[in-house]
């Protein structure tokens, strides 16, 4: 479970960095451009991945490039979402990404829908319902409306979860199709901060420091850590997947609801403590089902 708990921790710990970049003068947008860089970096030396089957006649570039496109886009409004709705509510609207990602499952790749996983589905639907009802009471925000940005966290995860499924499902193994999406993902953010920064010229803005690098590479190194960590802890029990899914995902909410409380004094509604607890219990009568 040390696994389990690392990559928990790193997860967090992303939410975090996120949360302090203001405070620290840290241009998002360049933190995550340069995340891609360290994250493809460790991919390519720790996981060594095999690019064969990109060479292959079908392989699933239409998802691969959507990966490369979304992962960026949904980082950023992943900061965004930390910035004011908190780290709380973010990371469960993240985990509770797995509903969306079951009806995916349902609909378009065939799984068997039981009790369990409906009940843990209808448990989950009430969870997000109570994470976005006036989630701007959050004492991380800074004004206007979060739910927005709680809601296409939700979505958007559970999108690359179907990417990833859709990518696999077509023969491509995970490390080769998170070596290509993070890549392109940085040739295209590196892309969009160049242009930005010529443009930005005469005003300073944009400008591309040092501190917003190493905050990258900050940031990459827990991404992609989060990810070895989650992986290393199925190959360790591997005959219990189910309970590596639960640990994992509980064990964020759990944690980043303490980080979020104690560190950072963020103030939750009765709505959304009772949210919390659907949103565990679901996740435990999902890992369940699929045990």
């Amino acid at each position: 479970m040390l696994y389990v708990l690392l990559a928990a921790t790193c997860s967090v710990l992303v939410a975090v960095l996120l949360k302090l970049a203001r405070r620290h003068e840290i241009d998002v947008a360049q933190a995550v451009g340069w995340n891609y860089l360290a994250a493809s970096v460790l991919c390519w030396f720790l996981l060594q991945p095999s690019l064969s089957s990109l060479q292959q006649p079908g392989a699933p570039w239409p998802s691969l490039l959507g990966l490369a496109v979304v992962l960026p886009t949904l980082f950023l409004v992943l900061a965004a979402s930390v910035r004011r709705a908190g780290i709380v509510l973010t990371d469960i609207a993240q985990r509770l990404s797995l509903l969306l990602s079951l009806l995916a499952a349902f609909l378009l790749f065939g799984e068997t829908a039981s009790l369990l996983k409906l009940a843990g589905l209808g448990l989950g639907l009430l969870a997000v319902l109570g994470i976005v009802w006036r989630p701007q009471r959050s004492a991380a925000s800074e004004g206007g409306a979060a739910w927005p940005l709680l809601l296409t966290v939700w979505a958007g995860f559970a999108l690359v979860d179907v990417m990833l499924k859709h990518i696999a499902a077509a023969g491509t193994p995970f490390a080769a199709s998170l070596q290509v999406s993070f890549a392109l993902a940085f040739v295209g953010m590196a892309s969009w901060l160049l242009i930005r920064a010529v443009r930005g010229q005469k005003t300073g803005q944009g400008r591309l420091t040092l501190r917003n690098g190493a905050a990258g590479l900050l940031l990459g190194t827990l991404n992609f850590g989060n990810i070895l960590f989650y992986v290393q802890a199925h190959r360790a029990l591997a005959s219990q997947p189910a309970v590596v899914f639960a640990s994992m995902n509980i064990g964020v909410v759990v944690l980043g609801t303490l980080v979020g409380v104690l560190a950072f004094g963020e103030r939750l509604s009765r709505l959304n403590r009772v949210a919390i607890g659907l949103a565990i219990l679901a996740i435990g009568l999902i890992a369940l089902a699929r045990a």
